[in-house]
């Protein structure tokens, strides 16, 4: 574990030296919450109206996961830059194993994605409605569970592309599927809905019912809202999507690092 601690270390260093960055997105997520928010807020359509009580309360959780999911990706930018210009050399010369260096990197990006979203976690509180201490609990292991999958997928699509300009191009990908096709900003009931009225294509529907997003937003709402239900569902695509980004993650960095 010391070992694996040094590297979270060396990793929230390295976060903190985009500070000014950190502190501009940060404000651009509290922008969309108290600006997009309020105007959607009275343009939404009245059907979404009866699903929600307010769009400002409902999109509150849903800047939260963005937020998370944002900062939790930026590891894997910071390793495909290492790989690149080998830097990761360096790290092997230091008396760690390859799998500590691996978990140490997974972790570090999960934890980071989790001090990022800290603020805005407690602003949804703030204007939502404080959870009891179990429910707040259960809603920290989710989304660290969260966390540390968005942290794996961003891994191991940096060890999988050969260039920076590829690995954008994947992010920007990803970023569009998952950030759109979830319950961020509709209701999942109301794209079940669509769904069977043959509006969405019923695969763009699955997705967002399997979205790990979707399931971090909808679990928050749960607590403070009341609406949707708690489901267990919503903890289990959570714990298969950490446990198989945070594999898969594992395993591509290992062989990077072995290749080079």
């Amino acid at each position: 574990m010391k070992a694996i601690l040094r590297l979270i270390e060396y990793d929230f260093k390295n976060f903190f030296r985009y500070k000014w960055w950190l502190a501009g997105l940060i404000s651009m997520n509290l922008a969309d919450l108290f600006i997009m928010a309020v105007i959607y807020n009275q343009m939404v359509s009245p059907e979404i109206i009866q699903l929600i009580t307010s769009y400002f309360s409902f999109f509150a959780p849903g800047v939260t996961v963005v937020g998370l999911f944002a900062s939790a990706f930026m590891i894997g930018r910071e390793i495909n830059m290492e790989v690149r210009r080998q830097i990761h050399h360096y790290m092997l010369s230091l008396p760690i194993t390859r799998i500590e260096l691996a978990l140490g990197r997974l972790l570090a990006g999960g934890m980071r994605g989790m001090m990022y979203m800290s603020p805005l976690l407690l602003t949804t509180f703030l204007v939502v409605g404080f959870p009891s201490l179990p429910q707040f609990f259960v809603i920290l292991g989710a989304l660290f569970l969260l966390a540390t999958g968005i942290s794996g997928l961003s891994i191991a699509i940096a060890a999988s592309t050969t260039s920076f300009e590829k690995f954008v191009t994947a992010r920007g990908l990803v970023y569009y599927v998952l950030f759109f096709c979830s319950s961020i900003f509709y209701p999942l009931s109301l794209i079940q809905n669509l769904g069977r009225d043959g509006v969405l294509p019923q695969p763009i529907v699955v997705l967002a019912e399997l979205n790990p997003l979707s399931s971090g937003a909808d679990l928050i709402r749960s607590f403070l809202l009341g609406n949707p239900p708690f489901q267990l569902t919503m903890v289990r695509n959570l714990t298969v999507f950490s446990a198989i980004f945070a594999v898969a993650a594992t395993f591509a960095y290992l062989k990077i690092i072995q290749q080079k």
